[in-house]
């Protein structure tokens, strides 16, 4: 009830306040006009006395006006002051006297403006027609209008004029300007595609043919189908690469980097004699054992002749056969421990270590380091003395922690395990659904084989069986899917190229920071380089005193590793 009342008033309120603005205009109109009265009869007063056929005087003149400064008419009234003069009207309008109050009438208001003639406002042409393009501001300029140049990607014309009507007939027509039409593709990359929309443009992907994007440009894409387009050597052969790209390399038995390939007898990546590529790949120079093979081309003493081929490989004056440390130079063969490698080489100098392990690749051998795995808990105090774990957790509290436990939640302080399958007897439950080698309760996909046991996004199940590998959102294979990088997160699905791999993972699929032409498995960022240098020796032999175990070397940083004499059956496990 109360908001009733209050509206009511509002409105009683509303309607007394424009009664009192009438009023107002009523006062000011008749104060005017009272004025205009009041002169008139102060003149008429002046000029009363001189009416026509009057009576003369006794000099026999006519009687005297009041006012002798003004002349006579012939009919006897004094001349009457124009109505005209000075101009009641807006500056620039006609007046015209009339016989009705006032005295006058004003022509029409001059263009642009409105009005009664005596007062003249100016027209908003803008607000009222709105001539101008949409995003071309109009400037009203009093009196008329002006609209600005029309907006960036269009082109037309300037408009300018006076009133209302000539705004409405005389719009400002602005049309779009197809950039990808100026003879330069709009700015894009010259073989991109270039699609004009109202009032821009957009570079899109390289044309058909092409491969690249705007920032590294578009180049003509090689195949691998075509002789014209097959960059690859005669003896190589082409790859087409998951970003659209094609690679050469060259055919076993040859070396080089695919575009040119040379013959390579010993069959380790590198040719015979040197050849002329253009890109100074390493595999294009000369062979420095070409009959002996060493893909890691190791020279150790500098002397152009390759380790595998140098009978003294480190230039002290020893040949290999008698030097305890090949590869340094020692000439005095110091060796203060009784195993193979002298002092100069030995990772435990006075501890023999004939394995020269280095769990921790500190420089310092698991023989003589008091922390084997540099976790920063020394031997004596570590539960996983093997294993860097520097929380040492042990959820079983068996004094074994879980980095290295074989039952991490059931205590088994002796870590027993009879058939060897890295699972404690006392967790073992020798069921293996799907025959990976994995225990269906460690099984990351019990149902399904995955032996590398692979999970990108860390969240307990395997990419073999995840349908979204990477957690992104975008499934793998199927709607709204295909996921253009399945192992790299990236829900916007980026792809500047439009080759179908996302710009995320162009060029390194797994996101290992190893590019995936270099990348053993490209698809795994567990997996990056063939490195043997933490290999594992499997004896294949029956146990006996007259077993020789296999000796191995290794060689190119972990990616080649022979064999140096001959031994019992063996396997090497990196």
């Amino acid at each position: 009830l109360a908001g009733e009342q209050t509206k009511a008033l509002v409105t009683q309120l509303t309607l007394f306040n424009r009664v009192l603005t009438e009023l107002r205009e009523d006062i000011r109109d008749q104060v005017k006009e009272m004025s205009l009265i009041r002169n008139t009869i102060m003149e008429c007063q002046v000029c009363g006395e001189c009416w026509q056929g009057s009576a003369p005087t006794s000099e026999g003149k006519e009687p005297p006006c009041l006012t002798p400064h003004l002349p006579l008419l012939s009919s006897g009234f004094h001349e009457q002051r124009s109505r005209c003069n000075p101009n009641p009207c807006f500056s620039g309008v006609d007046c015209m006297e009339t016989y009705e109050y006032p005295g006058y009438r004003c022509g029409p208001c001059p263009p642009g403006l409105e009005g009664n003639g005596t007062h003249c406002t100016d027209i908003e042409e803008c607000a009222h027609a709105n001539p101008c393009f949409p995003g071309s501001k109009c400037i009203n300029t009093a009196p008329g209008f002006r609209c600005e140049p029309c907006p960036r990607g269009y082109r037309g014309n300037t408009v300018s004029g006076v009133g209302v009507d000539y705004a409405r007939a005389s719009k400002q027509v602005c049309t779009d300007i197809d950039e990808c039409n100026d003879g330069n593709n709009g700015g894009c990359d010259p073989n991109s595609i270039c699609t004009n929309t109202l009032g821009s443009y957009k570079c899109g992907p390289c044309k058909s043919g092409f491969v690249g994007n705007q920032t590294s440009g578009c180049v003509p894409q090689r195949s691998c189908s075509t002789p014209t387009s097959n960059p690859c050597d005669i003896n190589g052969f082409c790859l087409f690469e998951r970003n659209g790209e094609i690679s050469c390399a060259c055919n076993v038995g040859w070396a080089g980097n695919g575009n040119v390939c040379g013959p390579d007898t010993d069959l380790d990546g590198y040719p015979d004699e040197p050849l002329p590529c253009i890109d100074n790949n390493k595999h294009c120079k000369q062979d420095n054992c070409r009959l002996t093979p060493n893909s890691g081309q190791e020279d150790a003493d500098n002397d152009g002749i390759g380790d595998q081929c140098d009978d003294d490989a480190d230039g002290d004056g020893v040949k290999n056969v008698e030097d305890n440390c090949r590869l340094f130079p020692n000439k005095d063969q110091q060796n203060s421990d009784t195993d193979s490698f002298g002092d100069a080489c030995d990772n435990c100098p006075n501890v023999p270590n004939n394995d020269q392990r280095d769990t921790d690749s500190n420089g310092e051998g698991d023989a003589c380091d008091n922390d084997i795995d540099g976790d920063g808990i020394p031997n004596m105090l570590d539960n996983c003395p093997k294993v860097p774990n520097p929380l040492q957790t042990d959820r079983d509290e068996d004094g074994v922690g879980d980095a290295c436990d074989s039952c991490p939640e059931m205590s088994n302080p002796t870590q027993t395990d009879m058939d060897s399958d890295l699972v404690g007897d006392i967790c073992d439950t020798n069921e293996d659904s799907d025959g990976d080698g994995h225990q269906d309760t460690k099984d990351n996909c019990a149902e399904i084989p995955n032996s590398s046991q692979l999970d990108s996004d860390n969240d307990g199940l395997g990419d073999d069986c995840d349908n979204d590998d990477d957690n992104d959102g975008i499934p793998d294979y199927v709607a709204p899917g295909p996921d253009n990088c399945r192992l790299i997160p990236n829900p916007n699905q980026k792809d500047s190229d439009g080759n179908g791999v996302g710009d995320v993972c162009e060029e390194d699929f797994d996101n290992d920071t190893v590019v995936d032409q270099l990348d053993v498995c490209p698809e795994s960022a567990e997996v990056t380089l063939t490195d043997f240098r933490a290999y594992q020796t499997v004896i294949l032999d029956p146990e006996g005193d007259a077993q020789i175990d296999p000796n191995w070397v290794v060689l190119n940083q972990g990616m080649e590793i022979v064999q140096t004499m001959n031994s019992d059956p063996g396997l090497a496990v990196g």
